[in-house]
């Protein structure tokens, strides 16, 4: 579920808690830092490429790419996440909006060469996420790709093996990925997969021929 209000409320303390969580190995974000150096390292492989950031948060990663030389539009549903942005990426585009599709109206034709996503899509039921997923190709300029970095598990039974282990922290108003699941339901992309932690990975999506 996409929620405004609690993220607005997280916003203060959201990437210190996060950080915390990475440095004590734990779930959720066990491999956070890993996982943004790896997307970081994708996206500036090509230099200059324009980027459209998903769920940007306190726009830390789109801060990154933009003093990196690359042109960055973040998308976000949070207005204290968004103000927060703002100050730390000030020379990114910013705008206002929910991960579904049709994309905010000022996006709406607008292509870019990587499309990136980081700890955001786990909000989506399976079924809007890959429809999700499926409507982000006509954003996608020639040789564009998407990028996904997020919880997520090769299997389903390694997702339940997690959730056991995990009792009461484990939140069950995620939706994490799969990744046999996501390779068997997008068979419109060429999928590849780098393991990042236990309980994280990112996944290189590219249109496939």
């Amino acid at each position: 579920m996409q929620n405004e209000t609690m993220f607005d409320l997280w916003q203060p303390t959201y990437d210190a808690d996060v950080i915390a969580c990475d440095e004590a190995g734990e779930y959720p974000f066990a491999g956070y830092r890993a996982l943004q150096d790896q997307i970081f390292e994708i996206v500036h492989a090509r230099a200059g490429v324009s980027v459209l950031d998903l769920g940007c948060g306190t726009g830390r990663m789109a801060a990154r790419l933009v003093r990196a030389g690359h042109p960055v539009t973040g998308l976000d549903f949070s207005p204290a996440m968004l103000s927060e942005a703002a100050v730390n990426a000030p020379d990114a585009r910013f705008v206002p909006g929910r991960l579904a599709m049709p994309l905010p109206e000022e996006l709406a034709e607008e292509r870019y060469d990587c499309i990136i996503a980081t700890y955001s899509l786990h909000h989506l039921p399976d079924p809007e996420k890959y429809a999700f997923l499926r409507g982000l190709r006509a954003h996608l300029a020639p040789e564009g790709v998407i990028v996904l970095g997020d919880v997520s598990f090769p299997t389903r039974a390694g997702l339940e093996n997690c959730r056991e282990a995990y009792g009461d922290k484990w939140d069950d108003e995620e939706y994490y990925l799969v990744r046999d699941e996501l390779e068997a339901a997008l068979p419109e992309y060429d999928i590849d997969c780098i393991p990042i932690s236990f309980c994280a990975d990112v996944y290189i999506l590219s249109p496939a021929e």
